[in-house]
């Protein structure tokens, strides 16, 4: 299976490490990360993602970032938007994304125990989809 990442760089030294235990889930189940992009944010997310799952090379993706709770509630209309953005294009395309985005609410200390989790929890999601 080959699948593509989409890193959100606003939390770049968290997300990089993120993107680390997902090759390692991925080369794990026999799967490989045949490419990375970074965007600026969980925001252009889904634009990332739909160019890359109308290649047919690409089976599945992953998206992983953070969103923090903030002092608004943008972070939440943040997460709800991009999540939904997310489901429709697996639906569009019917291939599998994995969800690795931490938040939206993470408070700092929220982060650190959670990287590797959901890291590897998108690329498992994905796999399971695709068999």
């Amino acid at each position: 299976m080959r699948i593509a990442v989409v890193c959100g760089s606003f939390h770049k030294a968290e997300v990089e490490r993120m993107l680390d235990w997902a090759r390692d889930e991925a080369a794990s189940k026999n799967a490989e990360v045949t490419e990375v992009v970074w965007v600026p944010g969980s925001m252009e997310a889904p634009l990332a993602l739909e160019r890359m799952l109308v290649r047919e090379e690409i089976d599945g993706a992953i998206a992983l970032g953070i969103i923090e709770r903030g002092q608004t509630q943008h972070g939440l209309v943040m997460g709800q938007s991009v999540t939904r953005a997310i489901i429709d294009l697996q639906i569009k395309h019917d291939k599998p994304i994995g969800l690795g985005i931490i938040g939206p609410g993470a408070e700092p200390e929220h982060i650190e125990p959670r990287l590797e989790p959901h890291a590897r929890a998108a690329v498992g999601a994905v796999i399971a989809m695709q068999n």
